[in-house]
């Protein structure tokens, strides 16, 4: 997320230390994590480009590491390259790639099902899409695929049946 003059562009950091025990905590923290898309810098440390909605997001996740007991700090940070910013990006694109690679081939796997199963598959993989696209920040060629593949699945399920 360059900003205008085409350097880096801001990025909000979560630092944070749990105890090891009990692991509940440290396992709550890196499902969260995974679910935000968070960019993983170092041991203890992630990161997502820097807005309201990301900030907000690492800011819980700091309490809720101190309310179990560990230490936490949200920070803003501005990579000094671009190409230090291509580095921690490159990886979140390749994951969300995977991703949207997957609701592909369930979306084409569906077109083979029974009207009721394709409704259902239909909407299942819109609610992964929804998820998905809120932890992508970079768009990867991969995301038009998987609109795409939604799409062709809508037009195969019975209209009357498939809502938004």
């Amino acid at each position: 997320m360059s900003d205008a003059e085409g350097g880096p562009g801001e990025w909000v950091l979560l630092t944070y230390r749990l105890p090891r025990e009990p692991s509940a905590p440290r396992l709550a923290l890196w499902r969260k994590l995974k679910r935000l898309g968070v960019a993983q810098l170092s041991d203890g440390l992630v990161g997502l480009p820097a807005d309201a909605r990301t900030r907000e997001q690492l800011e819980w996740a700091a309490e809720e590491v101190e309310a179990a007991g560990g230490t936490a700090g949200v920070w803003s940070a501005r990579p000094a390259t671009r190409a230090q910013e291509r580095a921690v990006i490159e990886p979140m694109d390749a994951a969300r790639a995977v991703e949207y690679a997957e609701v592909v081939a369930e979306a084409t796997a569906a077109r083979a099902l029974e009207e009721h199963e394709r409704v259902q598959a239909l909407r299942r993989l819109r609610a992964q899409m929804r998820r998905i696209e809120r932890r992508d920040f970079f768009h990867p060629p991969g995301r038009e695929q998987a609109r795409q593949a939604l799409a062709d699945l809508t037009g195969s399920a019975a209209p009357a049946e498939v809502a938004p």
